[in-house]
């Protein structure tokens, strides 16, 4: 490999580069096809993966290159006030059921996992590692380090997660006949976090502004009662 190549490769825009081309063709793939496995996060990251492989770059050097896009992550997540601002009188009518539906969910859906983990014989550190696997990366990662689980592990599991609830959430939305927006965004923001908001922004800014809300206060609610209770496992 030439000096002119290695300079290249350590280049850190080069990195910054490759994510933004790969994301925009990915979603550009996906709108054309309208295929629902080109998921954008699915494919961009299949397609980082793979070139980062093929020139053996290595994780950190590839994180160092993308450090401001993580930086942006925060701005990102606060500009979601946006459609949830634009909906607020909507949501403040509805905040009794939608508490109920956080808190029931949530429960549930990390519930769940804890139990199958425990019947299918996974360890503590991987059951904890699991259960924060619907919130946001940031909490999820924080939830697992203070429990005793595995930070990086656990934004795997979230990825995953987002991935299939925005690939397979509005089929089966679709197939339990669920058309409200209050009812749709807050099924996909509760369980894909903010992949399946961004899933949900595509419906309409309302079905966004639920999903937003359902992500932010499952992540809240997970930030504070899930570090307890998983201290009693």
């Amino acid at each position: 490999m030439t000096d002119s190549v290695k300079t290249i490769l350590q280049h850190p825009l080069l990195y910054l580069g490759l994510t933004l081309v790969a994301f925009q063709g990915a979603a550009y793939l996906s709108r054309r096809t309208g295929y629902v496995f080109l998921q954008p996060v699915l494919v961009s990251s299949a397609v980082i993966i793979s070139v980062l492989s093929l020139l053996h770059i290595s994780y950190q050097q590839y994180l160092q290159g993308v450090s401001v896009l993580n930086m942006l992550l925060g701005p990102a997540t606060v500009a979601l006030a946006i459609p949830l601002y634009q909906n607020l009188g909507r949501i403040r009518r509805l905040m009794g059921p939608i508490l109920i539906t956080v808190l029931s969910g949530g429960t549930v859906a990390t519930l769940l996992t804890v139990v199958m983990g425990s019947l299918l014989g996974i360890d503590h550190p991987m059951v904890v590692t699991l259960a924060p696997k619907s919130v946001t990366s940031p909490i999820a990662m924080l939830v697992a380090n203070q429990s005793g689980g595995i930070a990086a592990l656990a934004a795997v599991f979230v990825l995953i997660t987002g991935v299939l609830g925005a690939v397979f959430g509005p089929s089966l939305l679709k197939l339990a006949k669920v058309e409200h927006p209050a009812a749709y965004g807050m099924a996909l923001g509760l369980t894909a976090h903010a992949v399946g908001t961004s899933r949900a922004l595509e419906e309409g800014h309302t079905h966004g502004a639920y999903a937003a809300l359902a992500m932010s206060l499952m992540g809240i609610l997970s930030a504070v009662i899930l570090p307890l209770a998983l201290a009693y496992l």
